[in-house]
């Protein structure tokens, strides 16, 4: 699977991308690989406030109920409304189409605390 160079990750298996003050969270091609089939996400609303490292939702699937972590802190924005209707497009396309939400981060350079992709990839391949 390829990572995004651009992106930042948790061992939490979430990933970050950043433009200005503004992040996209979502979650790993891991993170679903490992969850199986993905049947609903539970999303914060836009003016909820996230700290990171704390929990602002869960995706479930078949297997489980997973927590998804805030790499950031910061105010929500928006809601993926795709994954309302189509929880699935996580498998399908978690580093795209299907990311969870997007923030106005609090302070950017935490940013730069996250694992880069080649980390990451080094990090998930000693955990299986």
């Amino acid at each position: 699977m390829n990572y995004p160079e651009t992106y930042r990750y948790t061992k939490e298996h979430e990933w970050v991308s950043l433009s200005g003050d503004t992040a996209i969270i979502g979650i790993t091609f891991h993170a679903q690989e490992e969850l199986g089939d993905i049947v609903y996400v539970d999303l914060p609303k836009p003016g909820a406030q996230l700290e990171a490292g704390k929990s602002f939702g869960s995706v479930e699937s078949v297997k489980a109920v997973s927590d998804i972590y805030a790499p950031l802190g910061g105010e929500v924005l928006e809601a993926n409304d795709l994954l309302a209707n189509a929880p699935e497009k996580l498998n399908e396309d978690p580093h795209g189409a299907a990311w969870l939400i997007k923030i106005r981060v609090a302070d950017p350079a935490e940013f730069n605390n996250l694992l880069a992709s080649s980390d990451y990839q080094k990090y998930v391949g000693a955990e299986s």
